[in-house]
């Protein structure tokens, strides 16, 4: 996977929120995207992911030799944010297998087997609303990093978990990023992008 952003920008009305950004991504690296709140992290995530078009210049995708277009990205990462909702009214099995019919899971995982590595045993029952904040959290984790696609796109990822959760989401990664593209957002955390080997600093394309 390769993504090129040239002269990429973005703005809401007349503000805008970065120009003139010329950046590539390319898979088997794992990058992170820092700056401040405000700065544009998760509006430059969700173009990337192709959820909302640039203002000015261009995003081009490949993957091996063939060129992706903007709007068929989706079916090639999995993305997780603390704005994303999940389907509060299901079950942890029920949204895993639901999710499963989109978007496969690497290494043949069962939901049974994700479930045991969630380790909610007494909550496997109980719907999705009824989870804590850290719980829906590693949900949320779990679905994006253990999906088989080969862009991962993660927003912030230790929002509310504690240090466990913390951990947990570094041995996900750890076991679950060869061969992938990681774009990991972040304000400056490094229990966040310890593992990122390349930074993109949104302060660097900020315009009035």
């Amino acid at each position: 996977m390769k993504i090129t952003l040239t002269k990429t920008g973005k703005r809401f009305n007349s503000d805008w929120i970065f120009r003139n950004l010329d950046f590539e991504f390319n898979s088997n690296n794992y990058y992170a995207v820092v700056g401040a709140n405000g700065s544009g992290k998760s509006t430059l995530l969700q173009l990337i992911a192709g959820n909302i078009t640039p203002s000015e210049g261009q995003i081009n995708y490949e993957y091996g030799d063939k060129i992706i277009a903007p709007d068929n990205i989706f079916r090639y990462l999995t993305l997780a944010t603390p704005y994303q909702q999940l389907i509060e009214e299901f079950t942890l099995p029920e949204m895993l297998h639901f999710h499963q019919k989109f978007k496969p899971f690497v290494k043949q995982f069962t939901p049974d087997q994700i479930c045991e590595m969630l380790a909610f045993p007494k909550s496997e029952s109980r719907q999705l609303q009824y989870y804590s904040s850290g719980m829906k959290q590693r949900v949320k984790l779990a679905l994006a990093i253990l999906s088989d696609t080969p862009l991962l796109l993660l927003d912030e990822p230790c929002t509310n978990l504690d240090r466990q959760g913390t951990d947990w989401y570094h041995n996900l990664i750890n076991d679950y990023s060869d061969d992938r593209l990681i774009i990991v957002c972040s304000n400056h955390k490094q229990e966040e992008t310890a593992f990122c080997k390349y930074f993109l600093s949104m302060e660097d394309y900020k315009k009035a």
